[in-house]
């Protein structure tokens, strides 16, 4: 048995998987955030509900770790920012305890239980507050041991120019520090930046892509431009990793004819030709950072269990 949680600057998820197929959710609590022993005492009081010892504790985190140190940059939880946390939470929990980052963990639930079951290499990403993804490869992360694979958006990879006829595309500062990134112009907020910019009016991206399906001008333009953001990118990246399957997760997905929309122009840029949708909506819509730390954690179990002498 493992014990799962979905960490994030809000709240604390946990679940109890008996299976990869059986992850059974607990309640949440808030994330203390700035208090660190408090932090372990929340997730101890979770470990507890199961009644017994876990196997394993594996976490979906908001943050990434930094693969040389170990470390976790998580900033809108100060109290684990800068710590070595899967070595401090073994310590203080008494069971060996994994991290990945979020977007990993979509990834890993979408590669072994959702829309990238049966493909060779999984590209999920999420489009939603910001954007983020991850890799699996033969249904293991790239990211085992932490790192920024998946991360396409940070980077200055956003084009000066997007749209037929082309509009030039302001360099919006990234919370990274870098310019040009995708996050800031092709997430949500992004998306209303980009319609203030073309159109000089106020609407959220809820507002823009129900306009836009309804037909309406101004918001189709903003659509039009977004995509042909987004696409180029995403292209390339099928290229460089030969992903087979890209699962879309995020507020942003929840439209599927955005999804399609933007499947149509991936498509139309990359080497590979599929006749076959390549961008398409996740199946694991409900706890995929729960799901996903599961099949961290059994993945794990299963790699002691081969190493075992016979």
């Amino acid at each position: 048995m493992i014990v799962c949680f979905d960490i994030g600057g809000t709240a604390i998820k946990g679940a109890l998987a008996h299976s990869p197929d059986d992850v059974r959710p607990l309640g949440r609590r808030p994330t203390p955030t700035n208090d660190y022993a408090a932090f372990v005492d929340t997730l101890r009081s979770v470990i507890a509900e199961a009644g017994e010892r876990p196997d394993c504790v594996a976490i979906s985190n908001a943050g990434s770790i930094d693969p040389d140190t170990g470390a976790i940059i998580c900033a809108n939880i100060p109290c684990i920012n800068g710590r070595r946390l899967a070595a401090d939470l073994t310590a203080d929990l008494g069971v060996e305890v994994l991290i990945a980052n979020d977007a990993d963990c979509f990834a890993l639930a979408e590669a072994l239980a959702g829309a990238g079951r049966g493909h060779h290499t999984v590209f999920g990403i999420i489009l939603g507050t910001g954007v983020g993804g991850g890799v699996v490869v033969k249904g293991k992360l790239i990211n085992e041991r932490g790192g920024y694979a998946g991360e396409w958006g940070h980077g200055p990879a956003a084009p000066h120019f997007a749209g037929h006829p082309p509009v030039a595309i302001p360099a919006i500062p990234c919370g990274c520090g870098g310019e040009r990134c995708l996050d800031p112009i092709g997430s949500a907020r992004g998306m209303e930046r980009l319609h203030r910019h073309l159109h000089g009016t106020e609407f959220t991206s809820e507002q823009i892509v129900s306009a836009w399906q309804a037909g309406e001008a101004e918001a189709s333009r903003t659509i039009e431009v977004f995509v042909d953001i987004l696409a180029g990118p995403l292209a390339l990246i099928v290229n460089l990793i030969g992903a087979d399957i890209i699962p879309a997760g995020g507020g942003l997905s929840n439209s599927e004819p955005l999804l399609t929309g933007l499947d149509r122009s991936v498509r139309a840029k990359t080497l590979r030709t599929f006749d076959r949708p390549l961008v398409v909506r996740c199946e694991c819509r409900v706890e995929p950072g729960l799901i996903g730390a599961a099949q961290l954690g059994f993945t794990r179990l299963q790699e002691m269990a081969e190493a075992l002498p016979v």
